[in-house]
């Protein structure tokens, strides 16, 4: 009998725009079959105790960071990112020792009892475990850094992982398997292919995270409750800065315009929409749009420059139709703007717009690209409404005179996480615990100790220390 081939998937090259990588799709029969590996593994990696997998995680830390040339070649190629994708390698890197550091500490922190019952007589003990397998569902604009930001602190808890990362951007697990191959003992997997294997990957783990957008968010959370295992969702944002009459325009100028277009504006942080209060626009605009135009493409050498290629296809005509929609509602497009076709990639410069309204998309939805559609405010307050005006609440900035000023204004913001005097800072800040708001996720913070504590199942030991009841404590006519 033949056997049945391989299926595969091709991955694009967004400099060139040519589909040069394949790569052997999952079937539903390898993820089951890799789900039982796992399993089996897990007593023993828990069995190990905090310490002993801490002492794992440090040893894997090593082999990324000895294999981080091949690991950021790969991402550069996938995401047309240089120095993005040594940040990422060294960013997961920071990740796995931070968890190694702080993981045995938590656990030694754990209330554990035995403490009083309210009834008497009665004490509980309780005990910890983890959840057996953890399944993480990864997007393509941080390939590495997001296929691990929740497996790291699921492993350091006991737990086995399986975890797919995007088709879009696969190129990176080739070397990741090569260094697992070093770290034997460690119970990480990956599962490869689009939202099919992520389908039958659910079916087979105890506990998912989903980082992504929100109408995928919601299919991965009815899915999980179909299996009736939590779900923790990171989802779309559309993160709003406030400017205060007080801030000083030029050096608000530059937070604004570097916390919304890093990385190409593709991440779920960046400043989507900017409130500047009328005091001080004149002098923001001026120096918003000097510093946007010495904005550099990554064009022609890749190696210098500061905004690379869209990653994927298709994510240029969506920030295209944005602009467009913007423009036929009477918005101003006052630099970029226009979608550049180079070498088979393609590219947008920093796209500054004035005259938005809340009825056009680029005030509404998920842009994801190098986009500032600038409000100008004469009452705060108002700003503060129309910057809660959103099915997201992800996380937000103030830039203001001073810190007490915008730690005034932060509390007002119906968002999980505020940059201060700055922006985009959950993108540097892992140990801050916040929950994402409204549409933009679900579940406990990934953030700070909340990341690692909520793969631990608790077990309550309830101990009788006096005498059980008779059965005659439940007769009848005892009343």
């Amino acid at each position: 009998m033949n056997a049945t081939p391989a299926i595969t998937m091709k991955a694009n090259n967004p400099r060139t725009g040519e589909a040069d990588y394949e790569f052997a799709v999952s079937s539903p029969g390898d993820i089951a079959a890799e789900a039982v590996r796992l399993r089996a593994a897990q007593p023993a990696w828990e069995a190990m105790g905090p310490e002993g997998r801490a002492e794992v995680l440090l040893r894997l830390a090593d082999a990324i960071e000895a294999a981080a040339p091949s690991i950021a070649a790969a991402l550069t190629v996938d995401t047309g990112r240089g120095a993005v994708s040594w940040i990422e390698v060294q960013g997961c890197v920071s990740n796995i020792r931070g968890w190694a550091a702080r993981g045995p500490a938590l656990f030694a922190g754990l209330e554990r009892g035995p403490k009083p019952s309210a009834t008497p007589g009665i004490e509980i003990v309780t005990e910890y475990s983890a959840h057996v397998l953890f399944g993480a569902i990864a997007p393509w604009n941080f390939p590495v850094i997001l296929s691990h930001i929740d497996a790291i602190p699921a492993l350091m808890a006991g737990s086995a992982a399986l975890v797919k990362p995007s088709e879009v951007t696969p190129r990176f697990v080739e070397p990741m398997r090569a260094v697992l191959a070093q770290v034997p003992e460690l119970p990480l997997s990956y599962v490869m292919g689009g939202a099919e294997a992520g389908q039958a990957m659910i079916e087979h783990v105890d506990y998912v995270c989903f980082t992504g957008s929100t109408s995928t968010g919601r299919k991965v959370a009815e899915a999980a409750a179909g299996q009736l295992i939590p779900a923790n969702l990171e989802l779309g944002g559309k993160d709003p800065m406030i400017i205060t009459a007080s801030a000083d325009p030029e050096w608000a100028a530059g937070v604004a315009l570097r916390s919304s277009i890093v990385a190409t504006g593709q991440a779920c942080q960046s400043i989507e929409r900017i409130y500047v209060a009328r005091e001080i626009a004149e002098l923001f605009m001026t120096a918003l749009i000097g510093a946007a135009s010495e904005v550099k493409l990554t064009y022609p050498d890749p190696n210098d420059g500061h905004l690379g290629p869209f990653i994927f296809p298709s994510q240029a005509d969506k920030v295209a139709d944005h602009i467009a929609d913007a423009r036929s509602k009477g918005a101003d497009v006052i630099c970029g703007g226009e979608i550049e076709e180079l070498g088979g990639g393609r590219y947008l410069r920093p796209t500054v717009i004035t005259g938005v309204t809340h009825d056009m998309a680029i005030m509404r939805e998920e842009t994801f690209g190098p986009v500032l559609p600038v409000t100008i405010f004469d009452d705060l307050d108002v700003a503060i409404a129309q910057a809660n005006y959103t099915e997201y609440g992800l996380s937000a900035a103030v830039l203001a005179g001073s810190l007490d000023e915008a730690a005034g204004i932060a509390g007002r913001l119906d968002a999980g996480a505020i940059s201060l005097q700055d922006g985009a800072l959950t993108s540097m800040v892992g140990d801050a615990t916040n929950q994402s708001r409204k549409a933009s996720g679900l579940g406990p913070s990934r953030m700070g100790d909340s990341g690692m504590l909520r793969y631990l199942r608790e077990q309550a030991h309830i101990r009788q220390t006096g005498a059980p009841l008779p059965i005659d404590a439940f007769a009848e006519g005892q009343g």
